[in-house]
């Protein structure tokens, strides 16, 4: 397979970069990473998709190099759900596209799967629960085991905490960045991804704006206009059919989720737990992952 293509996508508030690959006319596969990764983690996905029929593309999220910080310092789902919209209409909006998303990618990608009017005919939310299946808490099944997994929870979302300090966070990222994917995807070898993402996010105006994320969301503060009609979708439920998977080794969140996810899933989902994958299961597990993507989507020519 050929080296991706390189698609600029402009916006009032970022400029963004994004990977392309496959031929220009197929249905768009978009994908989005999360935190802390770069858009070279579909490298390994990406192949298969193609193969498949899909052209992936895969934009470096706002404040990621080579894409810019926010003008806005604004990193609130709505932005990130903004920006993907953006970049599919660069790239050519087929009215057959599919979005995939990972960690914050996933968030931002429930959130496109939520719009009354969503572009994506189908979407793949991978590592991170919808937020919307946990809403309304009042009649979720098995409140008791839901409520038993938070105190273990708590402890693998340390680094959500610590990134609320002021200056000491700012300093950290050499550590946190490697120490994250050691937790979260144990089996996994890292280097060349830790590099990755440290040439991404490793200078302190690009690593300001990852903890953002975490800060915009934790906080509760307001998106700026441009972003508030699409930022109430986030803690919506979903509304095109979805694949949600989680890897069974996953450090960061318990797959045990897949439990409250699949009963919230609109009509034609699936929900699957992917095992011997940790968090990051589209790089340590690419085969498994790709196979289950594929086969949920279908044929992209319709």
């Amino acid at each position: 397979m050929t080296e991706p293509r390189w698609l600029d996508v402009s916006t009032p508030d970022v400029t963004l970069k994004a990977l392309s690959w496959g031929p220009d006319d197929a249905p768009i596969a978009l994908c989005l990473h999360g935190f802390p990764d770069t858009a070279h983690g579909w490298r390994k996905v990406a192949p298969r998709l193609v193969d498949a029929g899909w052209r992936v593309v895969a934009p470096f999220l706002r404040g990621y190099a080579p894409s810019t910080t926010s003008t806005d310092d604004s990193y609130h789902v709505g932005a990130l759900m903004d920006d993907a919209l953006r970049v599919l209409e660069t790239a050519g909006a087929t009215g057959r596209d599919v979005v995939i998303g990972h960690d914050w990618g996933a968030i931002a990608g429930a959130g496109l799967a939520a719009m009354p009017e969503s572009p994506f005919t189908k979407a793949v939310i991978m590592s991170v629960p919808p937020a919307g299946t946990f809403r309304p808490l009042r009649g979720l099944p098995d409140p008791a085991r839901l409520a038993a997994r938070l105190p273990r929870q708590l402890l693998r979302s340390w680094y959500i905490t610590y990134f609320q300090l002021p200056w000491l966070p700012a300093r950290s990222a050499s550590w946190v960045v490697p120490r994250l994917w050691r937790q979260w995807s144990p089996s996994y070898d890292a280097s060349e991804d830790v590099a990755l993402v440290m040439d991404a996010i490793g200078a302190p105006e690009n690593w300001r704006a990852a903890l953002g994320y975490y800060r915009a969301t934790m906080r509760g503060s307001a998106p700026p206009p441009r972003y508030a009609d699409l930022h109430r979708y986030w803690l919506a439920r979903l509304r095109v059919p979805t694949l949600y998977l989680h890897g069974a080794d996953d450090g960061c969140a318990s797959a045990e989720y897949t439990h409250w996810v699949k009963p919230a899933l609109p009509e034609g989902s699936a929900a699957q737990i992917v095992s011997g994958a940790g968090h990051f299961m589209q790089l340590d597990q690419p085969d498994r992952v790709a196979r289950s993507i594929v086969e949920f989507l279908g044929d992209p020519a319709g």
